[in-house]
């Protein structure tokens, strides 16, 4: 029941990622939560219930404003997968523990 009050809300108020890509230069991710694993050639973000991966080289951050992140570099693949907010929450900390 919560969880369909925040999926409404969400949505309501627009919290769910944006994203905006200039050819394959740029990429802009509005309401962005955090970075889970960066190097040059993979990022992978958790945004709402989306983990978004991106594939390329060069890979920077170069902006992580409140709530946006700005990557530069030479895209060449963009992953979208849709999590379980409680599951992945749990991964995560294991993984801390680790």
């Amino acid at each position: 029941m919560f969880g369909k009050i925040t999926d409404k809300a969400r949505e309501t108020l627009y919290m769910e990622p944006q994203i905006h890509f200039d050819c394959n230069r740029e990429i802009l991710i509005e309401n962005c939560d955090r970075i889970e694993e960066y190097n040059d050639v993979f990022m992978q973000l958790i945004s709402g219930k989306l983990c978004i991966r991106i594939w390329g080289s060069g890979l920077r951050a170069v902006d992580f404003q409140t709530k946006g992140l700005l990557i530069k570099g030479k895209l060449s693949a963009v992953e979208f997968i849709e999590r379980s907010i409680g599951h992945n929450e749990k991964s995560a900390e294991r993984l801390r523990q680790d």
